[in-house]
């Protein structure tokens, strides 16, 4: 049962109690007086052989009022049995609704945490409802969508209003999803002046009506987000196996979001509103700002997707950074697939003139990245974690990575193996000839300068 209908079912009950209580108290007076009369009977019948009318009277009022007091408090007891069973109905029908209606009823207190949640949270959220009174509404809407939602709602309550109806608001699934609901509600002021308590439903929006906002809300957190300049860089290492010696770094974007959202997410997300280019631009600038910080013997791997090699701002982006061209090297992602490779190669050649190399990134995880080495010919190859992981108990994993390294010596390239974790791992790619190698096993992906510092001298033991 919702607040509203436990407040007056429970005004109800007061009501009731306090009437048949009432009533038995002046069916005990009235019995008392009647007793008191009947006790003093004897006296007065012994004084006046002829009883005189008012004593008489008074015992006939008395038993008169008994027997109203008791038709009275009889009917109150049926009434009070009667409301008691339409409040049950009504707090039935209201669980009923409740439980099996789609939209999701909800209640929060002062402090912004769950009092009350309808069965349906769920079915739209994938959180039951046990697991959400007490917890804040934080656990269901993001920190960005909260401020906006905090604001949608006081809009729409205006100055002096406590409801509203129809406010959108992005939800986020227990799986990271969003989930776009339309919200009504009551704001429930408290006597102390404390922050009012909040309940209403929240509807799923029907899938036309949800993508327009879908794509303009991934705009919005994209745009704002290059504004700000708020994207930053991590650096991970890049080891030669050989030497053991650290030789380049690989830039890896990060977003500031506490929503778990990936940066293959935020990518994917610009790409599919038309600002892919626009954010690998803001992302590519930011690395290239921060590599001034790093030592100047190592190379800096930057992913790029192949419509973006082909913006014609990139090359005057690339000088403009100041970082020597030996120094830079293309890691061409699988984002986008590439429908014709002429117009890629035409506008990377200039750069690969001036000492740009080319790596094709994620090499082995699928058909995209094996045509990219057979069309662009790529200075280094980078082999995917699948490849990777279990090499050194896998003995066909093994061989197919025996045979990538001779097909790399065969086009002149390089070969970086990806996630490295383990020794085993590392000790392996080594004995097969590989180039170079990174994974959280030589090294984190780190976002402070004065790490990068340290990795002048950096090296590794045990791989020669």
């Amino acid at each position: 049962m919702g607040e509203q209908g436990m407040a007056r079912y429970g005004k109800t009950t007061i009501r009731s109690f306090v009437g048949s209580h009432l009533l038995l108290c002046v069916l005990s007076v009235q019995a008392a007086f009647a007793l008191a009369v009947a006790a003093g009977w004897p006296s007065l019948a012994h004084s006046f052989p002829q009883p005189p009318a008012g004593p008489v009277l008074v015992c006939a009022l008395a038993g008169g009022l008994i027997l109203v007091a008791g038709v009275t408090a009889a009917r109150g007891v049926r009434a009070q049995a009667r409301e008691r069973d339409r409040s049950s109905a009504v707090s039935n029908l209201m669980e009923t609704v409740s439980d099996t209606s789609s939209e999701w009823v909800w209640a929060v207190d002062g402090q912004e945490n769950f009092s009350y949640s309808s069965g349906a949270s769920a079915a739209l959220l994938g959180y039951e409802p046990g697991e959400l009174i007490g917890r804040p509404v934080s656990t269901v809407i993001g920190p960005d969508e909260l401020a906006g939602a905090r604001q949608a709602v006081a809009d729409a309550r205006g100055d002096h209003g406590t409801d509203w109806k129809g406010v959108r608001i992005s939800y986020r699934h227990r799986n990271g999803t969003s989930v776009w609901m339309e919200v009504s509600g009551r704001a429930r002021p408290t006597r102390n002046g404390a922050r009012p308590r909040y309940e209403g439903t929240s509807r799923p929006l029907a899938a036309q009506t949800v993508q327009p906002l879908i794509e303009g809300h991934v705009r919005e957190r994209i745009e704002s987000t290059v504004r700000g300049g708020t994207i930053l860089t991590a650096f991970q290492p890049i080891y030669e196996l050989g030497t053991g010696t650290m030789t380049g770094v690989e830039a890896l974007t990060r977003f500031p979001s506490d929503d778990g959202r990936s940066p293959e997410h935020w990518f994917s997300d610009a790409a599919s509103v038309g600002l892919g280019g626009h954010l690998e631009f803001a992302a590519l600038e930011a690395a290239l700002f921060r590599t001034a910080k790093l030592p100047e013997h190592l190379y800096v791997a930057l992913n790029l997707s192949p419509d973006t090699c082909l913006d014609p701002r990139l090359p005057m982006l690339l000088e403009r950074s100041g970082l020597a061209a030996h120094r830079i090297v293309l890691e061409l992602t699988e984002r986008l697939p590439v429908a014709e490779y002429t117009p890629l190669l035409s506008a990377l050649a200039p750069l690969r003139r001036r000492g740009l190399k080319i790596a094709v990134d994620d090499a082995g995880s699928g058909f995209s990245s094996m045509r990219h080495i057979l069309r662009l010919r790529p200075d280094i190859i980078k082999l995917d974690r699948s490849l990777v992981a279990g090499l050194d108990s896998d003995h066909a994993q093994r061989a197919l990575g025996a045979a990538m390294v001779t097909f790399a010596q065969e086009i002149g390239a390089q070969i970086v193996a990806e996630g490295i974790e383990t020794m085993a791992e590392l000790a392996t790619v080594t004995r097969l000839g590989m180039t170079s190698a990174q994974g959280y096993f030589l090294g984190r992906p780190s976002l402070h300068p004065g790490e990068w510092e340290s990795w002048k001298e950096a090296r590794i033991s045990g791989a020669a």
